[in-house]
């Protein structure tokens, strides 16, 4: 069994977040984005960008095992979307894909939003690439797809979905 801790990132962090953001890119989403973007993630590069968002207030939580290290993030705050009807949002929510559906990715949801009740926000979204398969994770965690865009990356046009929950305080308990 798998026990993790789940506390707010620190810079130290960065690193860690970093080779998991570029690992969990590179195997997610290899078919959906263009190879150009993910051969040209780096560690180094990653690392700095956590490190200076980290830095300059970005706020993440790691799921940190005592054994491997931090194996997961997720980063929230204010929706920076058009969709007003939510007020906070996940921007991002990543796990090594071997610590996938131990309920971890769960609790780190939780936390999330947990973290931003504690901000005063009481709905939130999500935006994920509508080819992703990490979307019927969301769908299992009752969100509901509320939006689509078409966004530019590396010169591919790609689309997203939004999932949004009308209360952060409403997750169902569900195994994925």
């Amino acid at each position: 069994m798998i026990v993790v801790d789940l506390r707010i990132a620190i810079p130290h962090d960065a690193e860690a977040i970093a080779r998991i953001h570029v690992e969990t890119w590179r195997s997610t989403y290899a078919g959906m984005l263009p190879d150009d973007l993910l051969v040209g993630m780096s560690l180094e590069k990653q690392t700095r960008m956590w490190q200076r968002m980290l830095h300059s207030g970005e706020t993440a939580i790691v799921a940190e095992d005592p054994r491997y290290g931090v194996i997961g993030f997720g980063s929230y705050g204010p929706n920076r979307s058009e969709r007003r009807e939510f007020s906070g949002e996940v921007y991002t929510l990543y796990l090594l894909p071997d610590f996938q559906g131990l309920g971890i990715g769960q609790g780190l949801l939780r936390a999330l939003f947990g973290a931003l009740a504690r901000e005063g926000h009481e709905t939130a979204l999500i935006w994920v690439l509508a080819a992703n398969p990490s979307r019927f994770f969301y769908e299992a965690m009752g969100g509901k797809p509320t939006a689509s865009r078409d966004t530019r990356m590396a010169g591919q046009t790609v689309r997203e979905v939004a999932y949004g929950w009308d209360s952060v305080h409403a997750l169902p308990s569900a195994r994925v």
